[in-house]
């Protein structure tokens, strides 16, 4: 065994003869624990935070969504039909109509996103399970189900027939028109749910068939906006997309669920940096004390290392005996401070210790890549702190 190790582990594992050495060695010791415990247990609360956040989306957004990649429609012939059929790993596919609107109840008038989709559509998402009152679409009907957001804005419900609810939008064309209905297509509509997914969502969105869409738009009847399809459970993303391209060269603009909420997914990875930051920097912090408690043990060991001088030991070894005993400090607190963060972290999983609501936990996941974070966080400042802490020893000072 390397000499400068062994003795930095009977160093480490021994009491010092003064006492305020040991306290000090102590409080060094759990500073770096409840450090390490802390920030794991932060960033598994923001592991858990992302996936609470992002479980709504994946009721409404498909595995990928394929958009032109010139202008905001194209058409989907019936020989696009046959070699979307031949591409493997795709499960269902949806042709989308999308496009912005004007709502109209009484008197009041809102702008939002009319959605246009075929019977295929729930096959691709879940967002039939998010309509919390009434209920979903029927086929080559003039219904649409909006969200939350919009009828409160508008001040209807379902199925009330005794408010008229008007859909508009701009007809393509250019010069003076000397009536609304020139400028605008219009259809009356049966609203026969509301979703509830999140606050932008319930604001911005308005389900409607896909032919209801067509007549607004004035759209072929092959002409679409978007296809959304649903991936097999073993598919490979990377190789279905690659058939695609293959498939339909320059045609389309190809995102899956992240891309489709790429500011989402920056606000939270953002926020996940920021907080591992101010978190290591109490690390760093707590490392002073680490770097204090190697000096003292520098000093208290003086006469031991004039004897290991005497003996021939040279002074980079010295050296390395601290910097080996205050890395091996910081590795087992680190390792014990993320055994504590894990055990938090399992019981709140599993009893729910912290409610956010009454009926919803604070949400946490276990995430191995946390677990090398923060081992790797704690053990490369360690080594950077204890490197620090044994540049104290000099020839003068053994000798002294």
């Amino acid at each position: 065994m390397n000499f400068s190790l062994y003795i930095a582990k009977r160093y480490l594992f021994s009491k010092s003869s003064n006492n305020a050495i040991n306290i000090m060695t102590l409080i060094a010791s759990g500073g770096v624990v409840i450090a390490s415990a802390a920030l794991f247990i932060v960033l598994s609360v923001f592991a858990g935070l992302k996936d609470y956040s992002l479980q709504f989306s994946s009721f409404v957004d498909p595995d990928l969504k394929l958009l032109p990649s010139e202008g905001k429609s194209f058409l989907f012939t019936d020989d696009d039909v046959s070699k979307f059929n031949s591409i493997d790993g795709i499960a269902f596919y949806s042709e989308i109509i999308e496009e912005r609107i004007i709502i109209k109840s009484e008197n009041k008038n809102l702008l939002a996103t009319l959605k246009g989709v075929d019977s295929n559509f729930l096959n691709v998402t879940n967002v039939d399970s998010m309509v919390t009152k009434g209920s979903w679409i029927s086929p080559e009907s003039n219904d649409v189900v909006s969200g939350w957001g919009i009828s409160n804005k508008l001040s209807f419900g379902i199925l009330d027939y005794r408010k008229a609810l008007s859909l508009y939008v701009p007809k393509p064309g250019k010069g003076q028109s000397s009536s609304l209905k020139s400028i605008y297509n219009s259809a009356y509509v049966n609203n026969v749910g509301l979703f509830d997914i999140n606050e932008e969502l319930n604001s911005e969105y308005v389900f409607s068939g896909i032919e209801l869409a067509k007549q607004l738009l004035n759209y072929k009847e092959n002409q679409i906006s978007a296809v959304e399809l649903k991936l097999n459970p073993n598919a490979n993303e990377s190789d279905v997309r690659a058939e695609i391209n293959s498939s339909f060269p320059n045609r389309f603009t190809i995102k899956n669920r992240e891309q489709l909420n790429d500011a989402l997914f920056k606000m939270l990875n953002t926020e996940n940096l920021a907080i591992y930051l101010i978190f290591t920097l109490v690390i760093i912090i707590a490392l002073f004390n680490v770097i204090g408690a190697i000096i003292m043990m520098i000093l208290d060991k003086k006469k031991s290392l004039n004897t290991l001088f005497n003996l021939g030991t040279e002074p980079k070894n010295i050296k390395s005996i601290f910097f080996w005993q205050g890395s091996l400090m910081t590795m087992f607190s680190g390792i014990v401070g993320v055994a504590l963060g894990l055990l938090i972290v399992f019981l709140q999983q599993s009893f729910e210790l912290v409610m956010l609501t009454p009926e919803l936990p604070y949400p946490v996941r276990l995430n191995a890549f946390n677990v090398l974070i923060v081992l790797a966080t704690i053990f490369a400042l360690g080594v950077v702190a204890s490197r620090i802490a044994s540049q104290r020893i000099t020839k003068n000072l053994i000798q002294g």
